[in-house]
């Protein structure tokens, strides 16, 4: 039997690993960049190391004979799920959320105001990234909405020094970019309140860490009885105490952070350097309404972080209204011998562990379903893809690609540095 799985990030290489180690099947492992690892590549923190590290685990998977990585392979454009579903016994889609949700409202598309999708791949060195270094020396205030963790992480790279990340891998293009920046005060807007924020209180205690910047927020924004308010929940009981701590503080520094809690996005006027928010309220029911009061804060830049969101491929079935791939136990609805996990099933929740639950969920589904059927004979698609000149990254072209990130970052007396070049990556990877 062989299994085709479309997207090398946490959720594809758990499920490939549980088909290889438990069932022993052939597993191509296909994703539309050059490297694996998805998001523990493209979407954690370039100063968060031990989450990085994850991808060292997950690299061990294909060390399995019976596991092939199929990098630099566009689902949808250079095969189609249909030619997939002609080549292998079974498919198991996990190429989760890329796409940015939007908030809707007038100045949203003005050039200033940006994804945080799109920053993050910026300051991770992904491939298909814009650059965003002069939207850095544009801006003194940037206003980022939202209240999750990559909110937070946004806000602690604008506000690190270049120095401060010198002995990461982060790209040297975003070190020089950080060195020529004109941020000094990063704003964290969100409509809801502090007990309701979602990030947790390591990424949110690491803001008060960075050298040279305080962070600040208004007393009147914190709850009266924060037993009540966390509602024995212990992360927010957690982050309501260090902002607390915070809301004591004068912010004297340089520069400095500045939560807005209660702050609705009504209107970006960049042009005039501010965002408008509706001012709200929690009402005698416990429910989050508008004050009828607005306020401006200033912001020439502003970094939209309110959640991913998937894309559907032609041919498999997607719901518009959730951006899923509709599933019953990981089984795509309507297409046989087709399967799902990760944020492409259940949306973009959850942690690495969470996915990897699901993923081997969605396999045990897959060998349910076919426990009394003959599997067909597959034909190999390497031909096919050779045909179609497209240049495809195996593991081995990984660990060249591997090797000489380290090396280079071993001129700047770091651990590696992150190429960014697709077409160096590819040229690496086929060690031309």
């Amino acid at each position: 039997m062989r299994v085709a799985v479309i997207g090398a990030g946490p959720s594809g290489i758990y499920a490939a690993e549980h088909l290889a180690t438990q069932y022993q099947v052939e597993v191509d492992v296909f994703d539309a960049l050059p490297v694996p690892f998805g998001l523990v590549r493209y979407g954690v923190a370039p100063d968060h190391f031990s989450i990085r590290s994850v991808r060292e685990k997950l690299a061990q998977t294909f060390d399995n004979p019976l596991v092939r990585f199929r990098g630099n392979v566009r689902i949808g454009r250079d095969l189609m799920p249909s030619e997939l579903q002609n080549h292998y016994d079974a498919i198991v889609y996990t190429y989760g959320a890329s796409l940015d949700r939007e908030l809707g409202i007038p100045g949203e598309n003005h050039p200033m105001s940006i994804a945080a999708t799109a920053f993050v791949r910026w300051y991770t060195g992904h491939p298909d990234a814009i650059d965003f270094s002069d939207h850095l020396s544009k801006a003194t205030d940037v206003a980022v909405i939202g209240l999750g963790n990559v909110a937070v992480d946004v806000a602690r790279i604008l506000s690190k020094s270049a120095a401060e990340l010198e002995q990461t891998d982060i790209p040297q293009y975003v070190l020089d970019a950080l060195s020529h920046s004109t941020v000094r005060r990063v704003h964290i807007v969100g409509r809801r309140g502090p007990a309701n924020a979602t990030f947790t209180t390591k990424e949110l205690k690491e803001l008060g860490e960075i050298p040279g910047v305080d962070v600040a927020l208004d007393p009147a924004d914190l709850p009266d009885d924060f037993a009540h308010a966390s509602a024995g929940n212990k992360v927010v009981a957690r982050n309501l105490d260090v902002m607390a701590q915070w809301s004591q503080r004068e912010a004297i520094a340089d520069r400095n952070i500045e939560f807005h809690f209660y702050c609705a996005p009504r209107n970006m006027d960049l042009d005039n350097g501010v965002l408008i928010v509706d001012t709200m309220k929690i009402d005698a029911q416990g429910l989050l309404i508008p004050t009828g009061g607005s306020k401006e804060i200033a912001a020439e830049l502003v970094i939209r972080s309110i959640g991913y969101r998937g894309e559907g491929l032609p041919g498999v079935p997607f719901n518009e209204d959730t951006n899923v791939i509709p599933s019953v136990d990981g089984a795509v609805i309507g297409l046989e011998n087709c399967y799902v996990a990760g944020w492409i099933r259940r949306g973009p929740s959850g942690i690495i562990g969470t996915n990897k639950k699901d993923a081997v969920a969605s396999v045990n589904t897959l060998f349910q379903d076919r426990e009394n059927t003959q599997a067909s004979s597959s034909a190999q698609i390497d031909e096919l893809l050779q045909h179609r000149q497209i240049d495809v990254i195996d593991f081995e072209g990984w660990k060249r690609i591997d090797a000489r990130e380290k090396e280079l970052g071993g001129t700047r007396n770091r651990d590696r540095t992150t190429i960014h070049s697709r077409q160096d990556l590819i040229d690496i990877g086929l060690g031309r």
